[in-house]
């Protein structure tokens, strides 16, 4: 099948790339290659994928860009990855965010309608849970508060892709992403973060008491999650969590990175930092029963083998 990848360039877009082309699809990648992060990773990720995709370099805030790219590939699906991503860049900048995650997710399902794109996969994150008291999240949680603006766009872009499935017929599935981590992983989150500082004696920053939970889910697994959304059969509109199963605290985290490393961290102590969820936690019954869901690395198992990728990145 002819694929079309946005974000394609980045941590969890090559993966699943690299798993199109071991599958056989002809993959197209669209990606802006901004400075959010160094772009000189994207571009190595990219380098990494071969000359076997097709690479659409620009904006998907750029409604005629994105129609035009759609429509040279008639593509048989698209899997949008492509985000601004971060709960708290989000507070310093949510007119970017709004415009990315909202009006670019818009140009891509409008210009998917257009051209008569028959499946839409929809990058979401646990982040749309907010408050929630009910643990784990199930996807049938009613979520009347987010807690960034990075959280309400991507509950948005949920919105949007419910809009095109009832009134287009587009199938569309959104995943609900829970903390990715593993190889490639990108240098501005924690476990990446963490790992480079401990490793050159430098101190962590450790937002709050080290109690907050996080259900960290290893990228091999996340990309089995999007490979059984590609299969999916089931309602036209759909939502997917996509986590662990276990939740392990920013102490226990720490902990793990130190016994991986076989260093002791500095930890700097900093006060709780807005925006952040207290907790994430996947219930993924409905992903094991209808995508085949089935994750396999356990934070201990996935820690070390991120660390032996950064010793030989």
């Amino acid at each position: 099948m002819k694929i079309l990848v946005t974000g394609g360039a980045g941590f969890i877009g090559s993966h699943v790339c690299q798993q199109l082309l071991r599958e056989g699809h002809a993959v197209t990648v669209i990606d802006d290659f901004n400075d959010f992060y160094d772009p000189a990773i994207k571009r190595s990720n990219v380098a990494l994928l071969g000359g076997e995709i097709t690479l659409a370099e620009g904006d998907i805030r750029n409604r005629g860009f994105v129609q035009s790219s759609m429509g040279h590939g008639c593509f048989d699906m698209v899997i949008h990855l492509a985000a601004r991503a971060g709960v708290r860049p989000s507070l310093r900048d949510p007119q970017l965010y709004i415009d990315t995650n909202i009006t670019g997710t818009h140009n891509l399902l409008e210009a998917a309608r257009e051209q008569g794109v028959e499946r839409f996969v929809f990058a979401s994150s646990s982040s749309v849970y907010g408050l929630a008291k009910k643990v784990p999240f199930t996807e049938d949680l009613a979520l009347p508060q987010t807690l960034s603006p990075y959280a309400a766009t991507k509950l948005a872009g949920e919105q949007l892709c419910g809009n095109y499935a009832h009134l287009y017929k587009m199938r569309v599935v959104c995943l609900r992403f829970f903390t990715v981590y593993g190889p490639s992983q990108r240098p501005d989150l924690a476990i990446y973060k963490f790992t480079d500082a401990i490793h050159r004696g430098k101190p962590i920053q450790q937002f709050g008491d080290g109690s907050t939970r996080r259900d960290y889910t290893y990228i091999d697994d996340i990309v089995q999650g999007v490979m059984g959304a590609l299969r999916y059969e089931g309602s036209l509109f759909d939502i997917f969590n996509l986590g662990e199963n276990q939740t392990t605290t920013l102490s226990e985290l720490i902990t793990e990175i130190e016994r991986a490393l076989g260093k002791k961290a500095q930890i700097e102590r900093m006060p709780e930092q807005q925006g952040d969820m207290p907790l994430t936690a996947a219930d993924i019954t409905k992903a094991r029963e209808f995508l085949g869901y089935n994750p396999q690395t356990k934070i201990c198992d996935g820690i070390p083998k991120f660390v032996d990728w950064y010793f030989k990145k």
